[in-house]
């Protein structure tokens, strides 16, 4: 079942223009309109939240704005500006969430995410990273996925939360006491249909079809099928000028597994001879499939560096071709590098008994292509005395940082999430644990050393300015080794509380 997220700007091109004008941007208290030409007349075209809040509304003539809120910003909108930025915001979800984006002008962008939410921790966790990414980036968003275009589109635009995920299977249930206007209907049907008696989308969906269609014609009709599901609405994926793509025709419909993998490797081996031309190598491929039905299928597989080689491109591909459902058949095949960098050329080993370079990039590729690529990672250096903030996580084939761990003392591979208390016996104030109790498991201590004394990073908060740890590495009758740690310097109070706490596992 198609599954598709529907992105909406509700102060676009406001916060566009907020974004553009930088520092010289008014403050957000401030009303913000954007006008424009409708015939001769020049109305509002947008509104900002503080302008609404006074009483602007969209359509309504500039100079009647003006005279009714002092002080207000207006600007002349840029409909063109707006509709590149838009695009512009597409490409950049398409890059980075799924193979099939498209512009939903004037004020959203739909995104076809079938099979491409797990490598993003699911829906939820999807939703939640669009809307703050973009929150950063200065743009107000809200964002929903359901069954269908129609159904998310509604939601995302009068659902009652930043980010709403619809059950597959249970769009109707989830849009159908929204508002008529949630239909996309021209704002004259739905004028016409209040007049009526019609609000919801429940009261229109139980009204027989045949007067609706009498009286206001089969757009209400098209749209409640739209939004239920029950009519496809393909989506026409946004594909730059720069984005390196090949294309295959059938003249007759294909949908055997096997026929789609020999297609997919020509595919492959005619983007390959494209990328080589120019130098570059593929970090993430598209492979869309256009079914007889107007449904478009889509594969979309990373690498963690750039690659041209046509065998293993393939094998990524076709891995995935089970995922694929071909309906009454595909007419065409498209495959896009949606990503490409420069593909240095690698010095080969000059000696038969020089050792290969290791390179683990394929296995790290299916692994990322099968979980999600932030899912895979490695732990790097953080220049920092503090044990739980020297360490990052990185990308598998991130490049080396140049920094090291301090060596003077052994420390623990990996440390628990956040130091666990401990109960202890130990003879202040350098003196290691005699006993200590963690978990509810009472452990004698046989061997131990230190203390390795760490300070606060007074440079960062007021409260470290004073804080002391002073960790120990214990061994306990078993054999098993921990690292456990006192807040404070044994003597001073205003160094720590002097309770001990464990905070990593030797292995």
């Amino acid at each position: 079942m198609p599954r598709v997220v529907s992105l909406f700007l509700p102060m676009w091109p406001t916060d566009r223009f907020r974004r553009k004008s930088g520092d010289a941007a008014p403050p957000p208290e401030t009303p913000l309109v954007l006008v424009g030409r409708d015939g001769r007349r020049r109305v509002v075209l947008a509104t900002d939240a503080a302008a609404r809040a006074a009483g602007l509304r969209i359509g309504m003539p500039a100079s009647k704005a003006q005279a009714l809120v002092p002080g207000l910003v207006v600007h002349d909108a840029e409909p063109e500006a707006d509709e590149v930025a838009l695009e512009r915001l597409a490409l950049w979800a398409l890059r980075r969430y799924a193979p099939i984006v498209a512009a939903d002008p004037p004020d959203g962008i739909v995104i076809d995410t079938t099979g491409a939410d797990h490598l993003h921790g699911g829906e939820a966790a999807m939703l939640t990273d669009i809307v703050e990414r973009l929150g950063a980036s200065g743009f107000a968003a809200r964002a929903a996925v359901a069954d269908s275009w129609g159904a998310a589109h509604a939601l995302a635009r009068f659902g009652t939360r930043a980010t709403i995920v619809a059950p597959a299977g249970k769009t109707a249930k989830a849009i159908l006491s929204l508002p008529i206007a949630a239909l996309r209907l021209p704002a004259v049907t739905i004028d016409g249909l209040r007049r009526l008696g019609f609000e919801t989308i429940a009261d229109l969906a139980a009204t027989p079809r045949a007067s609706l269609a009498l009286r206001f014609g089969p757009e209400p009709g098209r749209r409640l099928d739209q939004a239920f599901g029950r009519v496809s609405e393909p989506i026409e994926p946004i594909r730059p000028e720069e984005i390196v793509e090949v294309r295959r025709n059938f003249a007759e419909p294909i949908g055997a597994a096997e026929t789609i993998a020999r297609y997919t490797g020509k595919l492959v081996a005619e983007l390959s001879a494209s990328l080589e031309t120019r130098g570059l190598g593929a970090r993430r491929l598209d492979l869309l499939f256009f079914r007889v039905d107007n449904r478009i299928e889509a594969i979309r597989v990373g690498t963690a560096t750039p690659v041209r080689d046509m065998k293993r491109l393939t094998r990524l591909l076709t891995d995935k071709i089970d995922t694929i459902d071909p309906g009454f058949g595909i007419e065409l095949m498209r495959l896009a590098a949606t990503a490409a960098e420069p593909l240095r050329a690698k010095q080969t080993i000059s000696s038969l008994a020089e050792a290969p370079e290791p390179d683990v990039s394929d296995v790290l590729d299916i692994l990322a292509n099968r979980v999600g690529e932030d899912r895979l990672y490695r732990f790097a250096p953080v220049q920092s005395d503090v044990p739980e903030r020297s360490v990052q996580r990185i990308a598998p084939m991130a490049p080396d940082t140049g920094e090291g761990w301090p060596g003077h003392w052994p420390r623990p591979s990996r440390l628990l999430p956040r130091p666990e208390p401990i109960e202890t016996v130990a003879l202040l104030p350098d003196h290691p644990p005699v006993t200590f109790t963690w978990r509810g498991v009472r452990r004698r201590v046989k061997r131990a050393d230190g203390p390795e004394r760490v300070f606060g990073e007074w440079w960062k908060r007021d409260a470290e300015l004073a804080a002391v740890r002073d960790y120990f590495h214990v061994e306990d009758e078993n054999g098993e080794r921990y690292w456990v740690y006192r807040a404070g310097d044994g003597e001073d109070a205003a160094t720590g509380s002097h309770k001990w706490f464990m905070h990593g596992i030797f292995g």
